[in-house]
This record gives structure tokens, sequence and C-alpha cells, in this order.
């Protein structure tokens, strides 16, 4: 499942830049950086992007302090391999997502957007972090195909552990951003994990509800509802309240 998710992601890049002949990247990578307009609120590392190719063409130093990978070793394919396994479908349905986005619109806004959203990424020792990614574009040819793409990825581990991702496109040179945008479902959707009763058992757990209340609003035993509790727990692969709360709003279970 995991070589069809990524290769349905490649293939959407593909479609950003079928038409490109990638030449040398003239322009200073420090003027982009300016251009994306953003405050990195933590450790962070760039690189560029090749649709055409799928292809990383280049990586800041600070790679290997963000991630621990030298240069040299970060790669598209590494790239994807090191997503979070629950985050990976949701990576690929927000790049389809963004491809869209930027396929309707006029070329002369091609470079007046980024994309924004966050997901976990496996560092060299194992550890996951939450990165944001942030990608705008910074050079396309005549007939509107990308040729580059800047991306940066910020840790924000420390600001925003949870692993709720949100997907957003920001306006530059005044053009207008489009928060928390609903992407398209291919790979994320929802699946029945649940049985009906504990579904009802979950809608109340994340309303504050403790075992006995649920218990008198269900007619149920206390021992039925802890029951219902402990196998959505187990179902979720989740160990808390709050780590439920944030998994059952990004999978569409409430």
């Amino acid at each position: 499942m995991k070589k069809i998710i990524i290769r349905e992601v490649k293939k959407k890049w593909a479609e950003i830049g079928k038409n490109a002949n990638p030449k040398e990247l003239t322009l200073e990578i420090e003027l982009y950086k300016k251009l994306l307009n953003v405050f990195q609120p933590g450790d962070y590392y760039f690189f560029i992007f090749t649709p055409s190719f799928r292809s990383i063409d280049f990586v800041s130093s600070a790679v290997e302090h963000v991630l621990g990978y030298k240069p040299e070793e970060f790669s598209t394919e590494l790239l994807l391999d090191n997503i979070h396994p629950d985050d990976l479908p949701y990576f690929v349905d927000f790049e389809s997502t963004v491809v869209d986005f930027k396929k309707q619109l006029p070329i002369d806004k091609l470079m007046k957007y980024k994309s924004r959203y966050n997901y976990r990424i496996r560092k060299k020792d194992g550890s996951y972090i939450n990165i944001l990614q942030q990608s705008v574009t910074v050079q396309i040819d005549e007939e509107g195909s990308v040729l580059y793409n800047l991306v940066f990825h910020t840790d924000i581990t420390d600001l925003a552990p949870s692993s709720q991702m949100t997907l957003s496109f920001i306006g530059l040179e005044g053009e207008p951003s489009f928060i928390n945008v609903k992407p398209k479902s291919v790979f994320s959707k929802s699946q029945e994990v649940f049985t009906k009763r504990e579904k009802e058992v979950l809608r109340y757990v994340l309303e504050g509800f403790n075992s006995e209340k649920i218990a008198h609003e269900l007619n149920l035993s206390i021992h039925t509802i802890h029951v219902h509790r402990k196998n959505i727990l187990r179902k979720s692969g989740c160990s808390s309240v709050s780590e439920l709360l944030v998994k059952s709003i990004r999978e569409g279970w409430v």
C-alpha cells in the first residue's frame, strides 16, 4: 500500500511540471526566502524541488541539524520513506490538492502562493518530529509548468506537538489566503473503525463525559462503558483521550 501511495504522489508532481524543461536556477535563494515572507518559529532547513523529475536538487546544510542526515543523503525517496505512516496518506492527499490548486491558477499568480501544512517525519536517530512544510513556486516556464519549488521544513514539535494536520494556501503580494482547506480524500478516506455503540461512547468521551455519566446516558453498566473505552483506544492506536481527540477529528470519526 505504501508503494502505491508514493507512486500516486509522484504522478501528481509530474502533472504540475509535465511540460517543464528545467534549466539552471539563476535566481538567488535569499530573494525567495524574503518572498516567502514568513518568520520561521523553529529550527529549519530548505531545499529546491523539481516536480518534473520528482527530485531534490539542493538542500541546505541545516538539514543535518534538524534531521541528522547530511545534505547528500537527503532525497525525495528518503523524505517519503520517513514520513510517519499514519501521516503519509494525508501527505499524498494534501500534495494532490496543492497540485490541483496550482493547475487552476493563472500563470501570473503561480508564484504568488505558498502552500503550508504539517506532518511528522522520522529523524536519523529514529525519533519523530512535527514539521511545518511551506512551499512556493520560484520558477516557471512560458507555458506555466513549474520548474522549481522552494520548500522550507521547520521543526514545530515544541510549538505544536499534536499530529493534527491542516492545509492552507497563503497569498503573497496581496493575494487572498485560503486557511484550513479541506483536501481531496483519496488515500485518507475515513474507514469504519468502530461499531455503532463505540461511536456513541466516543462522542460522549470527546465531550468530556466520564464513564459514569456515559453509562447513565446510554443506559449501560459502567463495566460495559469501560470495555468500550478500552476497545476504542486499542482500535484507534491512541494512549490518551487528548490524542484520541486529535485523531478523531483528523480521521473524521466525529
